[in-house]
């Protein structure tokens, strides 16, 4: 039988089956090597990820001087603009609204630093002399524990071989605890105009992101779905942080009071302070009882006065964190206190200290959002109490 001559772009070979693995007798199974290219799927997909979100941290630490003035605007939006929508129902335009509430704020701000000038500037001047009173009121405490690290000095220096004391000692001046923590007066002062001119802007615009963003997306359901998530984001992080401004107003009052009554000076001062660094959670706490009990000892001298002026601030602490923002926000509005730290933690690492006090407003946000994306709830019943 004659067979058809093979063309010259054809290989001469002859194409049979693979023959079967001489080892097993078997062919090869397609079902476990589908399932290792998923296994090595999955593990590229967990390394990308891992990699975006040290990309991502690594972005936040970097380009903190573009994220903070950005969300300190933003979370100022959310707390103000229910502000500018009643003044919208009266028939004063949105751009109007926007500047009278800007200049509110900045009035109140300025009559507040203005009026608590004097007092920081008394207690500063103040400072060393509360100081000295406060190491002689320790002295007592500290007088054993010196001793035996005196004692330890001395034994070291008599089992030591003597040192070389002719080394030059060189001190290299670095900035100041302020400025590490606050920046100079120059970088507040740049981003406090970052801030309010970013601030205009959104209270002005209204719902115009909101219908950009509508205008988008390409499926009804998915503008549906966008409508809702932001509506019920600001409202829900508008009502946390106007609640919480108002409940850190009613502590900062009683602190004052509380003060005053006990016979501390510049009561106002740490009504004040009170109300500022209740915004961050149980640091803000600690670092206002420690700098109490220093006023404390500076004041009074017996120990039992001493300790009443931080022994009153914590128990006013202790019954709005444990007892009124529980009844107030509800279940829906409370975070989680261990996630409420590790936030803390985070952004204070990332940003400093306007990280810390933009913590909880971010984490709040975030829940709200996790709470309407079926994908995410798990995450937002993390955050929730």
């Amino acid at each position: 039988m004659e067979t058809e001559p093979r063309s010259s772009f054809e290989p001469d070979v002859e194409v049979t089956p693979a023959p079967p693995n001489p080892a097993t007798g078997t062919e090869p199974d397609l079902g476990k090597m589908g399932t290792a290219l998923r296994e090595r799927v999955e593990i590229t997909s967990i390394a990308i990820t891992g990699l975006f979100i040290l990309a991502l941290f690594y972005t936040m630490y970097f380009a903190r001087a573009f994220f903070v003035p950005v969300l300190l605007a933003v979370m100022l939006d959310f707390l103000l603009s229910p502000i500018v929508r009643m003044l919208k129902r009266v028939r004063i335009p949105e751009p109007i609204g926007a500047v009278l509430v800007l200049l509110g704020l900045v009035l109140v701000l300025g009559t507040a630093v203005y009026s608590l000038a004097d007092p920081v500037r008394e207690w500063l001047n103040k400072a060393p002399a509360t100081l000295s009173t406060t190491r002689d009121q320790l002295s007592k405490i500290r007088r054993p524990v010196e001793q035996v690290s005196r004692t330890a000095e001395q034994v070291e220096d008599a089992t030591s071989a003597p040192a070389d004391t002719r080394a030059t000692e060189v001190v290299v001046k670095g900035p100041s605890l302020s400025e590490r923590l606050f920046g100079t007066t120059q970088s507040i002062a740049t981003v406090g105009m970052e801030v309010l001119i970013l601030l205009y802007f959104l209270l002005a615009a209204g719902d115009l992101f909101l219908q950009k963003l509508i205008k988008v997306l390409p499926q009804l359901k998915d503008k549906k779905r966008a409508v809702t998530i932001a509506r019920e984001t600001e409202a829900g992080v508008s009502a946390y942080l106007f609640t919480m401004t108002l409940l850190n107003i009613g502590e900062g009052v009683v602190v004052a009071v509380a003060m005053a009554l006990l016979g501390v000076p510049n009561a106002v001062l740490w009504g004040v302070l009170a109300v500022v660094l209740e915004y961050v959670p149980y640091v803000g706490a600690f670092v206002l009882a420690g700098i109490l009990a220093l006023v404390g000892l500076s004041t009074f001298d017996t120990p039992f006065q001493a300790l009443m002026v931080p022994g009153t601030y914590i128990v006013i602490n202790f019954i709005q964190g444990n007892f009124l923002v529980p009844m107030v926000l509800g279940r829906k509005l409370t975070l989680n206190p261990v996630a409420i730290f590790i936030g803390l933690v985070f952004f204070w690492w990332i940003w400093g200290v306007p990280g810390a006090f933009l913590a909880v407003p971010i984490l709040a946000t975030f829940k709200i959002f996790c709470d309407h994306i079926e994908t995410l709830q798990p995450i937002g019943e993390f955050l929730g109490k």
